[in-house]
């Protein structure tokens, strides 16, 4: 006791000055003022590479030519289909897992030849990865496209110093061949840094139906009458905050699927219905109406399907499992 009222006096001032330092401002000269600067600086630059609309004239014949590459049904998996996921952030570990391993060893005395190889297997490993990037980058909205460019130069650049690289290790110039590779890990870092910008504050690649089963209540939502969906059209309804697309097949039954596409939130009640499936108008994602199985890509995620039921007055209600 006699020792905790000896520290009081230290643990006080202590406290005034932390409380002090929380209290500052950005704009109060300090140098946590200055990181906060900073920090929206650098974030107010990368989302600026999403409104750079002089990257237009690049990007539309790039699309061409990548969408079309007669890749066939290899697109698809490209793209991740088989996987549920995008493959290109799979691929991307191989390369840069090699190229920081050979800065590791770069540091290390006898170990010249594994860090070459290791440089190589990185150069090799690009190509796949940069493949399914670009399959994904073509099918893509136009802010994402454009900092999606930006990361191809980055990693483009990183290949070139790092081909640099592997050359002049092999002549013998080691120096000159590890300064190129540590420039080649940061052009390389500054791309992936790109990457997961677009992954995660512009969510390319991410499933745009993840949310809904949070939007719902659970159990049976009457969506309209049986009247109010003509057969063969796709209708689109609102339960909640949630669009639905409702499709009454000729025999009667009605598939309801989330109406949201989820690649890129494309709107499936306005894409083209055939042999039991639906596609979407953006990007051409093709969607099956009984379970929401995503046949063709893009999207590598299914649609969240809805049961139905149809009361005895015609009222059809729909329920999605797990909501709520």
């Amino acid at each position: 006791m006699g020792i905790g009222r000896a520290w009081q006096p230290q643990i006080m001032r202590l406290t005034a000055a932390y409380t002090k330092f929380a209290v500052l401002t950005p704009g109060s000269g300090t140098v946590t003022g200055a990181a906060a600067r900073t920090e929206r600086l650098f974030l107010k630059s990368l989302d600026a590479l999403g409104h750079l609309e002089r990257l237009d004239v690049v990007i539309s014949p790039v699309q061409r030519i990548v969408r079309g590459v007669p890749l066939g049904r290899y697109r698809d998996v490209l793209h991740g289909l088989p996987i549920g996921h995008p493959l290109h952030p799979a691929l991307v570990q191989i390369p840069m897992g090699a190229w920081l391993s050979a800065a590791v060893l770069d540091v290390m005395p006898g170990t010249q030849r594994s860090a070459r190889l290791l440089v190589g297997v990185g150069i090799l490993g690009a190509a796949p990865a940069a493949l399914a990037g670009w399959v994904d980058w073509a099918e893509q909205h136009e802010d994402q496209m454009r900092t999606g460019l930006v990361h191809a130069a980055s990693i483009a650049t990183a290949l070139g110093l790092y081909a640099g690289s592997w050359v002049q290790r092999g002549r013998g110039r080691t120096t000159l061949g590890k300064a190129l590779g540590f420039a080649g890990l940061c052009a390389a870092g500054t791309g992936g840094m790109l990457g997961g910008h677009l992954a995660y504050r512009l969510a390319a690649g991410a499933n745009k139906t993840t949310p809904v089963p949070h939007l719902l209540e659970e159990g049976w939502h009457p969506v309209g009458r049986l009247e109010d969906f003509p057969v063969g059209e796709a209708v689109r309804r609102m339960l909640g905050e949630v669009p639905l697309l409702v499709f009454r097949q000729p025999g009667g039954h009605i598939h309801v699927l989330a109406e949201r596409c989820s690649h890129l939130s494309g709107p499936l009640s306005d894409g083209e219905v055939a042999d039991g499936c639906v596609e979407c108008p953006w990007h051409g994602s093709v969607f099956r109406l009984s379970d929401g199985v995503n046949v063709r890509g893009p999207a590598t995620a299914p649609q969240p399907s809805f049961q139905v039921r149809v009361d005895g007055d015609g009222t059809v209600h729909v329920q999605l499992p797990g909501a709520g």
